[in-house]
């Protein structure tokens, strides 16, 4: 009885410890920030503050710390006491301030400080409307980020997708997290391969709403889109060229041997004979990502 005992002790302790798991990464190794927020920034809700905060700890490199009320609240202009900031945990700081302008729009201005090295990292001022509170609160975040580890943040990218409802498709574009949805194209038929312009201001994709496949320019600065392929065969897959100045469909399997170079405009070039729009020419980065606006890759989904 005596040695059943201890085998069955022995048995529970090893499959206790096989049940034990140990993590690491960088999960478990987040530089701690303390965000604290906006002076002045209930004028603005949800608080831009938070919109940081949770951009930060989204990436899984970042904690924010959790901070009591603090009277008066710090501001960009404050002097910082690094060492009542380390006694709070802290390896960097985060201040700013919400102002409000006569012409109905808010003044933003935050600064970020390095504690454990005590010296500022620089801030920055932005001029906003309400409507552009995150879109503001991400370009900080991307400041932060990019301050913090010496890599560009993507806080500020933007995701096109194409949502199926019922027999309905909508091709959307949000927020990197899916905040701000907004629809871009409805149909009853199928939308695929939405492409980034280079910088960010147009899509091309694919629609079936005339029962057959065709390339599309959708503008998002005036919601105006042109047809840019409407060939016999299947027209599919756009890219765009790395200057933004046009977009390629790969030419129909019926003419493999012609391609043509249909512009942002709408308009075509004449085909030219034995060429193919090359891969390595707008590569899938260049097409769904812009340098200059932070656009982002594509995404897809349905409901």
């Amino acid at each position: 009885m005596i040695r059943l005992l201890a085998v069955l002790l022995f048995w529970a302790c090893t499959a206790q410890a096989q049940l034990s798991i140990e993590i690491t990464g960088a999960g478990a190794q987040r530089i701690p920030v303390a965000l604290v927020p906006f002076a002045g920034e209930n004028a603005l809700p949800p608080g831009i503050s938070t919109i940081i905060r949770a951009d930060l700890e989204r990436s899984g490199l970042f904690r924010g710390l959790e901070l009591p009320p603090i009277v008066p609240e710090p501001t960009e202009a404050t002097n910082i006491n690094y060492a009542e900031w380390r006694s709070r945990l802290a390896d960097a700081l985060l201040v700013g301030s919400v102002q409000p302008r006569p012409d109905g729009r808010f003044e933003v201005r935050f600064r970020l400080y390095d504690v454990v090295k005590q010296q500022p990292l620089g801030g920055v001022a932005y001029t906003l409307g309400r409507e552009q509170l995150r879109a503001t609160a991400h370009r900080i975040s991307d400041f932060v980020y990019e301050k913090l580890t010496g890599e560009k943040g993507v806080f500020s990218t933007r995701i096109a997708y194409v949502v199926k409802r019922g027999n309905r498709y909508e091709l959307q574009i949000s927020d990197y997290d899916g905040a701000g949805a907004e629809t871009a194209l409805a149909s009853f038929e199928p939308i695929i391969s939405p492409v980034w312009s280079p910088d960010g201001k147009r899509l091309a994709y694919v629609s079936f709403e005339n029962k057959k496949p065709v390339v599309y320019v959708h503008s998002l600065v005036d919601g105006k889109r042109r047809v840019i392929a409407n060939f016999k065969g299947s027209n599919s897959a756009p890219a765009w060229s790395p200057d933004g100045c046009g977009a390629w469909p790969p030419p129909p399997r019926s003419t493999p041997s012609r391609a043509s170079r249909p512009t942002a405009s709408g308009s075509i070039s004449p085909p030219i004979a034995g060429a193919r729009p090359s891969s390595t020419a707008c590569p899938p980065q260049g097409a769904s990502r812009s340098a200059s606006a932070s656009r982002a890759a594509i995404m897809c989904r349905r409901e």
